[in-house]
């Protein structure tokens, strides 16, 4: 069932080499794609049509500062853990 929601999640921020960076993933019922910042670029995609890859890109670079700030405060260990409670 596609109820047309599209979930996106972001991953703890990471190094990669001597760069840091996070993942950002998107998700619906049919079709996922995986994001990196702060290059906001796609570089994973199963269902998503040119155009709307442009758009996830679009609004990587939009709301930069926000996916910035929510992997800095990603917990880990709370998140692993399955613990909804702030």
């Amino acid at each position: 069932m596609d109820n047309g929601a599209l979930n996106m999640s972001v991953s703890p921020i990471c190094r990669q080499g001597d760069k840091k960076c996070a993942y950002v993933y998107f998700s619906d019922d049919n079709r996922n794609a995986e994001g990196i910042i702060p290059d906001c670029c796609i570089i994973k995609n199963e269902g998503f049509d040119e155009n709307e890859v442009s758009a996830l890109e679009e609004y990587m670079r939009s709301q930069l500062a926000t996916l910035k700030r929510m992997a800095a405060n990603v917990n880990v260990m709370k998140a692993f853990m399955g613990d909804s409670k702030e």
